[in-house]
């Protein structure tokens, strides 16, 4: 799909795949046609914390086990106590009537990956074993912008089983060099040695 932006005058060429992308890209196109691309960005976010906050709600999300009608009623008793409305509230209401609640991390994803299309924006996806302190997180970006030329987004996941390090990764690139991997490089070498 192009994704013409003609405020900044760019084209730029972003796919996303799957029921998610679908869903992501149905998501991104309401909202940039009705001018609400950043408002619908903040409730997504706003909707990721919540999940991250929450045992009950990755529960909901992730779980088989819960009906499309109690999915609908709790996530539209959320939306109202979070203060989500318009598209982003439709939006979550409509993937849950339709049993896709399991996907929504993955869209949200896949509708900022748009909306940094969109912008002209690049995405790094951090992976780190402990939360970045502010000087790191401002380290690291100056040097992935130092590397990339661009200006780059941090999107910082924390996994504790990396054990120490960190994983970063631009589009189709990856740099793994957490502890765990090498340790697992390691023990692979050892092996061969035998």
């Amino acid at each position: 799909m192009a994704l013409d932006n003609p405020e900044r005058g760019t084209v730029a060429e972003t796919y996303v795949s799957g029921v998610a992308g679908r869903y992501a890209t149905a998501l991104f196109e309401l909202a940039r046609d009705a001018g609400a691309v950043d408002a619908v960005k903040a409730d997504l976010a706003r909707f990721t914390a919540l999940i991250a906050e929450s045992d009950d709600l990755k529960r909901l999300v992730r779980s088989p086990v819960f009906t499309s009608e109690e999915q609908e009623r709790a996530i539209a008793a959320l939306l109202d106590k979070a203060g989500i409305g318009g598209l982003a509230g439709n939006f979550f209401k409509t993937v849950a009537a339709n049993r896709r609640l399991f996907t929504v991390e993955a869209i949200i994803r896949g509708f900022d990956a748009l909306v940094a299309a969109y912008k002209g924006e690049v995405v790094a996806e951090v992976t780190v074993a402990q939360p970045l302190s502010e000087a790191h997180a401002a380290t690291l970006k100056e040097a992935l912008d130092a590397l990339t030329g661009k200006d780059v987004k941090l999107a910082v996941e924390v996994d504790p089983s990396l054990l120490g390090g960190l994983k970063v990764k631009i589009g189709s690139k990856l740099v793994d060099a957490s502890l765990k991997t090498k340790l697992n490089s390691i023990r692979h070498a050892m092996k061969e040695v035998r």
